[in-house]
């Protein structure tokens, strides 16, 4: 068995109209790209990434049989593919090809932006509602992460949980205090990120002053001497490799240590994410695609969680077939860029302050000290709203303003 011929797609995927206003705000249309393998015996494999990968990482798989590539180190979004093929070939699901079923159920989760408490409601309803037990949202300075738990623990389903991802700091906060606060709330369920990358020491004294779960992403050495430092009760891997996933598996199954994997993509991304954890021993914490943010996908099956768990296909390969329809119309659909727009918030003792936000520099959203302008908290007296560019000479002379001076601030 030959690859013959890989097909590259570059689709755009609509938003979920519930959440398309936030997200287009932070992020604009959302883009990816589809790959269709198909061989000399007539089998197609399923594969997507956030990019293009260059020509000469795609031409490295044509003329290859699949099962050279097992335990792939050069794409995810290509591997992804090669396992789909391996496991037709073989008349076995892809985590077959991985190790021993752990679990026929894999926990996962739900994804969010940071925006307006009474948003941050919504989408604990929705998700709550689609049989997801877990949403992770970035937390923001422009918004109160007190006044948004209040806002999502009276709204919550009980065992509903919320994933704080604090982006690696860039705040003035006293963290022990801000993570004792939440800790109060019931809905509150673990820590993401909560301190620099690089500050492992941190991670260690912090996981024995917090009662909930510390969760490490960025690890800086990789996910290695870090765990064997105990730097955090759970790991996660982003966007790895399936080589590379392989083999910090063993490692965190050898400590039992809980794990998951955080790989953003559409149903072709969540069934191998699924698959992989399915042969995980420790990947028992809930892992993350993102796809229930889009209305459309590429592939006919789009399963939904039951109780916070999505089944484990049993079909050969990945489980998944294209829709060639969608495939096409995705492929030409063309949706408007958003351009940049302003921040408009207000504390508690009425001095307001305008950013300019781009979709460009989505970074911005959560880590508003990359343009070192200023102090800001997570749990400062603030509250925001989005102000669209509306035509109006304010609007235009508040947008020259920033342009030339960055942060406006006003008593």
């Amino acid at each position: 068995m030959k690859v013959t011929e890989i097909e590259v797609h570059r689709i755009t995927l609509p938003y979920v109209d519930w959440i398309a206003y936030q997200l287009n705000h932070y992020y604009g249309p959302s883009q990816r790209t589809v790959y269709v393998a198909h061989t000399d015996t007539g089998l197609t494999g399923l594969g997507e990434g956030g990019s293009t990968e260059p020509q000469d990482i795609i031409d490295a798989y044509i003329g290859t049989n699949p099962f050279d590539h097992m335990g792939d180190e050069r794409s995810l979004g290509l591997g992804t593919a090669m396992y789909d093929l391996m496991g037709q070939a073989a008349g076995v699901p892809v985590y077959k090809l991985i190790g021993q079923k752990c679990r026929s159920w894999v926990p996962v989760g739900s994804w969010t932006v940071s925006t307006h408490p009474e948003r941050m409601a919504e989408a604990v309803q929705q998700y709550s509602a689609q049989g997801y037990t877990w949403m992770k949202f970035h937390l923001s300075p422009f918004e109160n992460v007190i006044d948004q738990t209040e806002a999502m623990q009276a709204v919550a389903p009980p065992g509903f949980r919320v994933h704080y991802d604090f982006t690696m700091g860039g705040t003035d906060d006293h963290m022990i205090e801000l993570l004792h606060k939440l800790s109060g709330y019931p809905v509150a369920g673990c820590f993401e990120d909560v301190l620099p990358a690089n500050d492992v020491q941190g991670y260690m004294d912090l996981r024995k002053r917090t009662t909930l779960p510390i969760v490490l992403h960025h690890c800086p050495l990789g996910a290695t001497y870090e765990v064997l430092m105990s730097a955090a009760d759970i790991y996660m891997l982003g966007h790895a490799r399936i080589g590379d996933a392989i083999r910090k598996a063993g490692l965190f199954s050898a400590g039992n240590i809980p794990f998951m994997l955080q790989n953003v993509g559409g149903n072709i991304t969540r069934a191998m994410t699924c698959q992989m954890m399915a042969a995980f021993p420790s990947a028992n914490f809930h892992f993350f695609s993102d796809c229930e943010t889009w209305s459309d996908d590429v592939v006919h099956e789009q399963p939904q969680p039951v109780n916070g768990l999505l089944p484990v296909s049993e079909r050969p390969g990945l489980g998944v077939s294209l829709d060639r329809d969608a495939l096409e119309r995705l492929t030409k659909l063309k949706l408007p860029g958003v351009g940049k727009w302003i921040l408009r918030s207000r504390f508690a003792n009425g001095t307001r302050m305008y950013n300019l936000a781009d979709p460009q520099q989505a970074i911005f959203m959560v880590r508003p000290d990359v343009r070192r302008q200023l102090p800001m908290s997570y749990a400062a007296p603030i509250t925001t709203d989005y102000w669209d560019d509306d035509g109006t000479a304010k609007y235009a002379a508040m947008a020259a303003r920033l342009e030339a001076g960055g942060v406006v601030l006003e008593r």
